[in-house]
């Protein structure tokens, strides 16, 4: 796959990503953003939406896992009920550990996707590794400067999908 920040899926909410569709694509495996991808920074854990898309993953074998460039305390609170492999302060867009989450969870290049909501963190760090990446929109957009100058830098990649 040649190296391209444009994702091969957007959706504009996570569980657009249904079961179905991720079996038809061939994935058995997706690594998750937790951030304004599943929930918004301010919620610490999973609400409902998410809980029961998970499950309906895991009712058809796809595994998942957490990977965030958040803190421990951050991913550790929203990861107390789902239990998943989950990887805290990440470094996406480095793929280190993308790799240890899919030998985790039992998947490999050919069979993982990545989901999260920046193209210069999620998307960048899924292509870096070798996997597909699927792009949703912020839930809730964070209005600091650095995230608003990404933001920013992302439209006119995200206008060639």
């Amino acid at each position: 796959m040649g190296f391209t920040f444009v994702p091969e899926y957007r959706f504009n909410t996570f569980d657009e990503a249904t079961p179905e569709f991720l079996l038809s694509i061939g994935v058995r495996g997706v690594l998750l953003d937790i951030d304004n991808t599943l929930e918004p920074y301010e919620h610490p854990n999973p609400g409902e939406q998410v809980v029961r898309w998970l499950a309906s993953l895991a009712a058809v074998g796809i595994k998942t896992a957490i990977v965030s460039n958040n803190n421990r305390e951050r991913v550790d609170l929203f990861n107390k009920d789902l239990q998943m492999p989950a990887y805290a302060k990440a470094g996406k867009p480095f793929k280190k550990n993308l790799l240890r989450a899919m030998a985790d969870i039992g998947t490999d290049r050919t069979n993982t996707v990545l989901m999260g909501d920046q193209v210069f963190t999620d998307v960048w760090a899924a292509h870096n590794t070798g996997i597909r990446a699927i792009l949703v929109p912020p839930i809730r957009d964070k209005r600091d400067l650095l995230t608003r100058f990404k933001r920013l830098l992302e439209i006119p990649v995200l206008k060639k999908y």
